[in-house]
């Protein structure tokens, strides 16, 4: 039975415990992400006499800790970007000496962090436009004015700082009425025999009318970190890792402090440090912009239960175990998709559809005999929009039916599910898709792939121009006719393809036109592209026989892609 203890310590205290290495962090936590106001607003919480929370710490030893258990130090040095915001870091793992470092902080690194950064630290910017690697840095103090008069606190403002505390990007001598907050750790504060000229040399500058505003702060600031006990904490004796880790989990999960992914990454991380890094060598190249979130859905597809979506020490363990074998099934779908000449890049946004597939290729050696199944698999759950909700439920579900199927996707399998079931009411509803749609663009993609080239940029064009629409009704068109031809003008039959160039110099074109500016390879490979009855007439006044002409055409190529 774990044992709780209360106390409080003084800043100071707390300071020279993470200096010292006393106090460390478990490796689940997460990334320090204050920015400078942040840093700002808790100091002048502090001299507004304000609580600043507690803490909680977990008090490790050779009971509940073993050799490979990770923690890590709290940062000593740490660089703003432009916005002023901390950039992303990798803290560095490693294992501990209980003797020395024997408590880890659960809650509280941020605020902790922050101090030690003001006090005990290096802080600096990076310009705008400067690079991360090689980019110059400016380093920057944390400041508090004691001149009042240059104080302007706008009292009606919500949760504005009421001290001018702030970090500074000035090179050289400070003003002579600014106080470096670090400069309190110096000897001659520290000591209570020269405390009093040390704040008095300080504020020699100051204006008379301000002194005794500024001798407040100094002293204030003084008791603030070595007098009073400000840093209360709980401290939680005799707990196992897994036992901190889930009270991290609930301490981080009842408000908004931490995404549900950034929760699911720490728990990872405790049981296997690396990760991290690991998945960085993964989310490069075709899976850049895929994220972490990619992997750990993946994990649990192939190892735990999707639906649950909880990463525990088992899955953990059997992702560490089989990474090689995870990233081969990775790598053996990008290979397959290209294979389909799709890039897997397409997927950074939209990879649940793919994991049904990963988790195929994990299981199936002979998955490249299917290709067909797998590509009418993939393109009805791309057409009919299988995952637009209930997505875990759907993965489940696609995994349990492979499972059935001795470890396939095929058509029969297909069949059996209502949603990914090719039914005409489905195909026209795909039909009737409009520009700008997500099924419009997909479905043009797909039907392009034999003939698009991936180095260009196409864009979603009408063959008969949408300006047309807008302009007089044509004298030989019947009113009604006419009211229907602008309803079908943005859906699928009007619609191609149109490289980006093209797309600019097309504008308004009757397609007509457009068509007769041709050579003879250029009408021919048009035709064919564009999947244009041959036998159609171009002319708008023919716009409804070209229409539904072309609906067959593509009723038929979208058929041919879904089995």
């Amino acid at each position: 039975m774990s044992r709780l203890n209360d106390d409080s310590i003084t800043i100071f205290q707390a300071l020279t415990n993470i200096e010292s290495g006393k106090y460390v962090m478990p490796a689940f936590q997460r990334q320090f992400v204050w920015g400078t106001e942040q840093i700002e607003k808790l100091w002048d919480s502090i001299l507004l006499d304000y609580p600043i929370a507690t803490f909680l710490f977990w008090h490790v030893d050779d009971s509940n800790v073993s050799w490979d258990t990770y923690f890590c130090n709290f940062l000593s040095k740490v660089t703003f970007d432009s916005r002023k915001q901390a950039d992303t870091m990798n803290y560095e793992l490693t294992s501990i000496d209980v003797r020395t470092s024997d408590t880890a902080v659960l809650d509280g690194q941020q605020r902790l962090t922050s101090l030690f950064l003001s006090l005990f630290g290096e802080s600096t910017i990076r310009p705008n436009y400067a690079r991360r690697s090689t980019g110059s840095l400016t380093y920057t103090k944390l400041l508090i004015e004691l001149d009042q008069n240059k104080i302007a606190v706008d009292e009606e403002e919500y949760n504005s700082k009421k001290f001018d505390i702030r970090f500074s990007e000035k090179v050289g001598r400070l003003s002579p009425t600014q106080f470096e907050i670090r400069t309190i750790l110096q000897s001659r504060f520290q000591n209570n025999e020269t405390r009093e000229q040390a704040i008095e040399d300080e504020i020699s500058n100051v204006p008379s009318n301000s002194k005794e505003y500024a001798r407040n702060i100094l002293n204030k600031l003084y008791h603030k970190i070595y007098t009073e006990k400000l840093i209360r904490y709980t401290e939680i004796r005799d707990m196992k890792q897994d036992d901190a880790l889930e009270m991290f989990v609930r301490f981080n999960s009842g408000g908004k402090a931490l995404k549900k992914s950034e929760i699911t990454m720490s728990i990872l991380e405790a049981y296997w440090p690396s990760a991290k890094s690991e998945f960085g060598k993964i989310l490069v190249g075709a899976y850049t912009g895929f994220g972490s979130d990619f992997i750990i859905r993946a994990a649990l597809m192939l190892y735990g239960d999707v639906v649950k979506s909880n990463i525990n020490k088992k899955i953990a363990e059997d992702l560490k175990n089989d990474w090689t074998g995870f990233k081969m099934a990775l790598l053996n779908l990008e290979e397959l998709l290209k294979e389909m000449k799709i890039d897997v890049s397409r997927f950074a946004s939209s990879w649940n559809v793919l994991l049904p597939i990963v988790y195929y290729i994990y299981y199936s050696p002979d998955y490249k005999k299917n290709t067909a199944s797998i590509r009418a698999y993939l393109i009805r759950a791309i057409f009919f929009t299988y995952f637009q909700s209930g997505t875990t439920g759907k993965l489940q579900q696609m995994k349990s039916n492979i499972n059935n199927y001795d470890y396939e996707i095929t058509i029969e399998m297909l069949d059996q599910i209502n949603d990914l079931r090719v039914t005409e009411g489905k195909i026209e509803d795909i039909l009737n898709s409009e520009k700008g749609s997500r099924v419009a663009g997909e479905v043009l993609y797909y039907l392009g792939l034999d003939w698009t080239n991936r180095n260009f940029k196409y864009e979603q064009d009408h063959l008969h121009p949408d300006t047309r629409f807008s302009d007089s009704k044509p004298v030989s068109v019947q009113m009604d006719d006419w009211r229907r031809w602008r309803g079908m003008r943005n859906r699928l039959p009007n619609l191609h393809l149109l490289e980006g160039r093209s797309n600019g110099s097309k504008n308004a074109m009757r397609l007509v036109d457009y068509y007769n500016d041709m050579n003879q390879d250029q009408k021919e490979d048009f035709i064919k592209q564009a999947m244009i009855n041959p036998n159609s007439s171009l002319e708008f006044e023919n716009f409804e026989e070209f229409y539904e002409a072309r609906k067959e055409i593509l009723k038929g190529k979208i058929k041919g892609l879904l089995i």
